[in-house]
C-alpha cells in the first residue's frame, strides 16, 4: 500500500515522502495515529502544502535558534561546588545545574538540549555544547569553582 508521510519517521522516510508499506502497518499504525495519509492526488496536494508550511516554520524556527546562538557563544556561567583535594568534585555538575544557571543568566533553555555526555566531576573551565536546534549548536562556557 502507498501512503504519503506527514511526519519524519526513522528507517522508513521523511515528511511529504511517498513509501509503500504493508497494508496492516498502515492501517493499524500510521494512518490511526496520522503519521500517514493514503496516497491519492488530492492528499498529494494537501500534504505539500502542509510541507511547505513546515519548512517555512522551520526556517523562522532556525533562525531565531542562530540568533540565540551567537548570544550564548559569548555566555559564561559559574557554578561553585565543594571539592576534594585533587580538584575532584564531591557532586557532580549536570545538565539542570546548567540550565539554572543560564535562567539565572535570562537564557530560557531545556535542559534535555545540553549536550552534557556525562556529568562534570572536575574543577575547571568546561565547553559545554547546547543544541538549540537541530542544525544549530552554541557553546556555552561552564566554569566551575570551588566553594569556600
Amino acid at each position: 500500500m502507498e501512503v504519503i508521510l506527514r511526519e519524519d519517521i526513522d528507517r522508513l522516510g521523511s515528511r511529504g515522502q511517498v513509501v509503500k508499506v504493508a497494508p496492516g502497518y498502515a492501517r493499524n499504525y500510521l494512518l490511526p495515529k496520522r503519521l500517514a495519509v493514503a496516497a491519492t492526488d488530492s492528499n498529494r496536494k494537501i500534504v505539500e502544502q502542509e510541507r511547505q508550511a513546515h519548512l517555512r516554520r522551520d526556517a523562522k524556527l532556525q533562525g531565531e535558534a542562530q540568533d540565540l546562538a551567537k548570544l550564548l557563544g559569548t555566555a559564561t556561567i559559574t557554578i561553585s561546588r565543594k571539592a576534594g583535594e585533587n580538584d575532584q568534585l564531591f557532586g557532580s555538575v549536570t545538565a539542570a545545574d546548567i540550565a539554572d544557571a543560564l535562567a539565572a543568566q535570562k537564557y530560557t533553555v531545556d535542559r534535555r538540549k545540553i549536550q552534557l555526555e556525562e556529568p562534570i566531576r572536575t574543577l575547571g573551565e568546561h565547553k559545554v555544547p547546547v543544541r538549540l536546534h537541530k542544525d544549530v549548536v552554541a557553546d556555552v562556557t561552564v566554569n566551575v569553582n570551588r566553594e569556600n
